[in-house]
């Protein structure tokens, strides 16, 4: 009993640290997923990138999408803040792009 009781502390630890690494994964693929969106809608020209972007992100990860836009490829950024679940840790921001055609390119006509 005595061992366990020395060794829970680091049965704690580990689990903590698999549960955050498992957060940091979802945020980074919640950016992506955003980021993706965003270029979509921005690429059928509607403006709404940065809208739809954060309209794809679980609210908890506080996504930052960054200016969307350009022709005849679109590009678009956005940031999500993963917060930490180990005390020691501050949390990190993790930022992805997508860059996609525009469905909307002057064919010159």
């Amino acid at each position: 009993m005595l061992e366990f009781a020395g060794f829970l502390p680091f049965l704690l630890v580990i689990g903590m640290a698999v549960i955050q690494l498992g957060l940091v994964g979802y945020g980074a693929n919640q950016a992506g997923s955003a980021a993706r969106a965003g270029a979509r809608a921005e690429s059928l020209n509607t403006g709404s990138g940065p809208a739809a972007a954060t309209a794809s992100v679980s609210g908890w990860l506080q996504p930052a999408p960054g200016a969307c836009g350009g022709n005849p490829l679109v590009t678009c950024t956005v940031t999500v803040r993963v917060p930490a679940i180990i005390p020691l840790f501050d949390g990190w921001n993790i930022t992805r792009t997508v860059t996609m055609p525009s469905d909307q390119t002057d064919q010159g006509s």
